[in-house]
């Protein structure tokens, strides 16, 4: 282990990063504990300087944003081939790490960490950053059970000079939104996707998308719909199930729009829960709570009155359910041999024509069968009524009376030049 790094008193390692090692280390100048974050410009080879670019990306992303949910940064630098930030020291854990242990999380904890993670996001999306890679291993929790969120690597600025090639895919899999998995240009929304995607795994311990592989995971995240929290336990209210469905939407059209909306969902979401004697170990911070009677999940939906078939407004059947639906969509568009792999990894049977011909209609209400109000023949067949009686009687009449004054006229000449 190395003892120093610029001015920077190495006291001990604290594990490995994605790009290099992390440590414990002490600021002589103030007499203040950091942690350092070191990437080895010497391993990185030829991609050496999109390494390097990304890499203080990170210090300049994260260095401009002030929040009490995200990891602060003081300092970056370079020593030799090691590059390297000096950020906040947190004492704490990941929430890889909590989400892992015997005992699983209260639904209240696990609402108020997802909130201040959706706080601080809220807060660099304002500023124009999208995080890209939102999942448990770059969430610290601190012993009060306050948030921050770390590792802002692979974020995206509008000014920044690091460019995404087309199609490259930047992230972790198991938390990656759709358009990431289809190496599109994201916004803010991805981020949600992902923070939806972790609060379905806190809420159940499993991931809403899972595979034998990258690629299976992938067209799960693509195409397939997961059961509602709520079936995999039974302690998620109703109103947290239409939470998680919006947040994991396919189209980034039908999620939620920005990350405050989703913070303040789940706080009020929270505060509709009966209270439990155990203490949360973080009170909410920041956003505004919403009255109960009029939040909105699903963006009409109101929870007094909450109709199965509003489920339907996101794309999702009403059971919430996906795996039949992911088998027939392979069916329809994969090679059969794909099927029967998909079909071992779901542990779904693989789907007859007959079968898939009978789900069809079900999914989603045919837009030729709603517009056809009821009302409308009705107004058609009253007005005809009303001008059959009055019209035709006034407009005969008054030709006849023309015809037989017309008639005498001509009469009365006639009259005059024979007599």
């Amino acid at each position: 282990m190395i003892g120093q790094l610029g001015r920077y008193e190495i006291i001990s390692e604290l594990g490995q990063g994605a790009m290099g090692v992390v440590y414990k280390a002490r600021d002589p100048l103030i007499d203040r504990v950091v942690a350092i974050k070191t990437i080895n410009l010497s391993l990185a080879l030829d991609e050496k300087e999109e390494y390097e670019g990304r890499f203080y990306q990170e210090a300049k992303a994260a260095g401009r944003l002030n929040h009490p949910n995200i990891v602060t940064i003081y300092d970056v630098g370079k020593s030799g081939e090691i590059a390297y930030i000096a950020m906040e020291f947190l004492q704490g854990c990941e929430l890889r790490d909590i989400m892992h242990g015997d005992d699983k999380m209260p639904i209240e904890q696990v609402l108020d960490v997802v909130a201040q993670v959706a706080s601080g996001l809220a807060y660099a999306h304002e500023h124009e950053i999208v995080h890209r890679d939102i999942k448990p291993s770059n969430i610290m929790v601190i012993r009060d059970g306050h948030v921050k969120i770390t590792d802002f690597g692979i974020a995206r600025m509008a000014s920044s000079s690091i460019r995404t090639q087309t199609g490259m895919v930047l992230g972790s899999p198991k938390y990656m939104s759709p358009e990431q998995v289809l190496g599109k240009v994201i916004d803010q929304r991805s981020d949600i996707f992902s923070l939806g995607v972790m609060l379905y795994e806190m809420l159940t311990g499993v991931p809403p998308f899972t595979g034998d592989s990258v690629n299976a995971i992938m067209f799960q995240t693509l195409n397939a719909t997961p059961v509602a929290p709520g079936t995999l336990n039974s302690k998620v209210p109703d109103m947290l199930n239409f939470i998680v469905a919006k947040a994991l939407a396919k189209a980034r059209d039908d999620r939620y729009q920005n990350a405050r909306d989703f913070a303040a969902d789940l706080r009020a979401c929270r505060e509709s829960l009966p209270r439990s004697n155990k203490p949360i170990d973080a009170a909410p911070r920041g956003g505004e709570k919403k009255k109960l009677d009029a939040i909105v999940v699903t963006g009409r939906l109101n929870m007094a009155d909450s109709p199965e078939n509003e489920r339907a407004s996101l794309g999702l059947s009403k059971a919430f359910d996906s795996s039949e639906a992911t088998m027939r969509l392979a069916s329809l568009t994969t090679a059969p041999e794909e099927v029967d792999d998909l079909a071992k990894t779901l542990k779904v049977a693989v789907p007859s024509a007959k079968d898939i011909k009978q789900a069809a209609p079900k999914q989603m209400p045919s837009k030729q069968a709603i517009p056809k109000p009821v009302a409308k023949p009705a107004a058609r067949a009253v007005v005809p009524e009303r001008a059959a009686p009055v019209e035709p009687p006034v407009e005969a009449g008054s030709k006849r009376w023309i015809l037989m004054i017309v008639l005498l006229v001509v009469l009365a000449v006639a009259a005059f030049f024979i007599f």
